[in-house]
């Protein structure tokens, strides 16, 4: 689960989503929504003693356990009388437990692993502290990747540090464009236009592998279109929204998006239930000639019938030479209010997600580093990674950043406006106003 932080341009400076300047499955939702908490803040600073983390599980947890192991005992021999216990949990039910942490300060550990969506809501619980002081004078923050950084910034203030970024691309069959004498498509139009050809002339295959319920998938038809989920109420930082998605330019995104479900590339009555996995998954088992996958995505489609028959390139945007923003999915660290350790728990945190140990996870798990430095050096050494750090580079967008957005995900709100329309249940203005109106809703409350 790969989920994620500020230099935007002026003409954006009122915008949900924030375009990476320099450098930025998945953001991961919180699936539930827990009473606020008290003030659980400690006035307490102890220099020493033990020091309880919570990572994710992953489905492979060796290779990133050994990692962290060897990163902890660093700070341990660095910190003469403290002792670091790390416990991994499982994603799925992440947004219970670490709610029932924020309101139970005994049994709390002092950082915690989060998805980068997670952060406005868990703010909003009272559960994270404010470390702007500290991010601010680490060094190696001047590398941290803007986008990664927006996603840990509320109100202006700074709760935590990246830990991993993750971002998508297009996948295509190298095997079946050679087949059909084509290219790589350089524009939107082109893409859809390559996903009919090849169903066309291939009509045991998808062209493009899409899915109603893939909203991280649609999003950059949206932005590259010049539409947005949302906009910035009040100044820049407030973080207060408004819905977006039913403006005139979100729906030529959300119109060219709906317009590759159906006989001619990926019917609607099988795509339109799938999710992200589902389009890699047709990818990889060799049914689909394109699909929009993460760098994350890698191992699944290695694993698959399309081993050495496929490259990636950044999805197109609508003009010849642009890429369609992607949103930057990934995971960030914290540290809780609730803790008595606060200075060698931001200690233990920066050398968590300090450069050492994001390149050795890259090596130990692919996670993509959120230094921009660092990336650039994976990059330099793994063709892969190519497109995925240019779009990163050039084009990375993230969510609103409110505690709204948790249930607007939760609540398939999305999903259900692509489902409505690729469905026929409603035209595009009716269900994006429908939409709109439900997030709204969300964002109010």
């Amino acid at each position: 689960m790969k989920s994620s932080h500020l230099a935007v341009s002026s003409r954006l400076s009122s915008r949900v989503t924030v375009p990476v300047v320099a450098l930025a499955l998945a953001g991961l939702a919180m699936t539930g929504c827990a009473p606020s908490t008290s003030d659980n803040s400690s006035k307490e600073d102890e220099k020493s003693g033990k020091l309880r983390v919570w990572l994710f599980q992953e489905v492979n947890n060796a290779p990133k356990k050994k990692v962290i192991d060897e990163a902890v005992a660093g700070f341990e021999k660095e910190h003469d009388g403290t002792d670091v216990e790390v416990t991994y949990i499982p994603v799925d039910t992440r947004a219970q437990k670490i709610k029932a942490a924020f309101n139970d300060p005994k049994s709390a550990p002092d950082v915690i692993e989060f998805g980068n969506t997670d952060t406005a809501g868990y703010v909003k619980d009272g559960g994270l502290m404010d470390i702007s002081k500290e991010i601010g004078a680490w060094g190696d923050s001047t590398n941290i990747d803007p986008t990664a950084k927006y996603s840990l910034t509320i109100g202006g203030k700074v709760y935590g540090a990246p830990l991993f970024v993750g971002v998508r691309a297009l996948y295509y069959r190298t095997d079946v464009f050679k087949e059909l004498d084509l290219e790589p498509p350089a524009t939107q139009d082109e893409l859809i236009a390559t996903a009919k050809k090849i169903r066309s002339e291939r009509p045991d295959l998808y062209g493009l592998a899409v899915g109603g319920a893939y909203t991280y998938g649609a999003m950059p038809f949206i932005w590259a279109n010049g539409g947005d989920l949302a906009d910035e109420k009040g100044k820049f930082g407030s973080n207060e929204y408004e819905a977006a998605i039913d403006s005139a330019d979100a729906q030529k995104g959300v119109k060219a998006y709906t317009s590759l479900f159906g006989n001619d590339n990926c019917p609607a009555a099988k795509c339109a239930q799938w999710g992200g996995n589902d389009t890699v998954e047709a990818f990889a088992s060799g049914k689909a000639a394109m699909a929009i996958g993460g760098d994350f995505s890698r191992q699944a489609i290695e694993a698959g019938k399309v081993k050495g028959k496929y490259k990636v390139v950044p999805l197109p945007g609508v003009k010849k030479g642009d890429i369609a923003p992607a949103f930057a999915g990934g995971n960030n660290l914290g540290v809780l209010k609730s803790t008595s350790h606060r200075t060698i728990a931001v200690d233990l945190l920066k050398t968590l997600a300090g450069k050492k140990t994001q390149r050795e996870l890259y090596d130990a798990m692919g996670f993509l580093p959120t230094f921009t430095d660092v990336r650039g050096d994976v990059a330099h050494k793994d063709a892969f990674v190519k497109p995925f750090v240019k779009t990163l580079n050039d084009s990375a967008k993230f969510v609103p950043a409110s505690p709204g957005w948790a249930a607007i995900d939760a609540q398939l709100v999305l999903p259900t406006m692509f489902q409505e329309i690729v469905s026929g249940r409603k035209s595009v203005p009716a269900a994006t106003q429908d939409a709109a109106k439900k997030m709204d809703e969300a964002f109010e409350q």
